[in-house]
């Protein structure tokens, strides 16, 4: 349990250094061109996760994440002594994640964003968001375990193009992302909507999805039965 929560803290830390930091280093070098900066900070989102989940995976399942710790345990596919603790360590990480991101770019430690990401639309972006991942998730590890990293990887480099909330998707990264008044940041007023629209989005995935592959599993039972009658 040490060594998993230790690796959803460090792979969540590294995560949120990857969208801060690049979210900075965007900004620094757009020259005021929102797009070019918010492209940097996509691909690097992006490409930063498909690394972290392939390093930290074999250990934890790299969740890195509220949501995916939550929809594994409402599927009975995780211990729920260990729930508490991966969301312990993923929101640590993450704060000390905007920290190294801050250091690394030699902004002031302590911040408290003050961008407002408000409105209902948002909130919904952020429903869909992680509906749509956490399917991402599911979906790919039924059928090709294997391209999970990559699937999330892209869906998120997508997400954040087709989402007008620029896709979160994930709790510990906006509780982290309210400490960070840079381009990645978020208002702590703005938070809550992010949240229950997360939190929302993870309660349909779950009841969504398992209706989906529902039959799949019936079928694959009916064909067991069958071979097992035929010997």
């Amino acid at each position: 349990m040490m060594r998993r929560a230790i690796a959803e803290l460090v792979g969540t830390a590294l995560l949120l250094a990857v969208v801060v930091g690049s979210g900075i280093m965007g900004q620094r070098l757009a020259a005021g061109n929102v797009a070019i900066a918010l492209l940097g900070n996509t691909i690097a989102t992006g490409a930063g996760l498909v690394v972290l989940i392939h390093i930290f995976g074999p250990v934890s399942g790299a969740h890195f994440n509220p949501a995916v710790t939550l929809a594994f345990a409402m599927r009975g596919e995780a211990d729920r002594r260990s729930v508490p603790v991966y969301i312990v360590a993923q929101l640590v990480g993450a704060v000390l994640g905007v920290w190294t991101a801050h250091a690394m770019f030699a902004e002031p430690m302590l911040q408290v964003s003050v961008k407002l990401r408000g409105g209902p639309a948002q909130g919904f972006s952020e429903l869909i968001a992680t509906f749509g991942l956490i399917g991402t998730i599911f979906g790919t590890q039924r059928s090709r375990p294997e391209f999970t990293p990559v699937a999330v990887g892209l869906y998120i480099t997508s997400a954040y193009w087709f989402t007008a909330s620029t896709s979160f998707a994930n709790p510990a990264v906006t509780i982290a992302r309210c400490l960070s008044d840079t381009f990645a940041g978020i208002s702590p007023v703005s938070a809550p909507l992010f949240i229950i629209g997360q939190l929302a989005g993870t309660v349909a995935a779950v009841s969504f999805f398992a209706w989906l592959f529902r039959e799949d599993v019936q079928d694959d039972q009916r064909i067991s039965d069958h071979h097992l009658s035929q010997s």
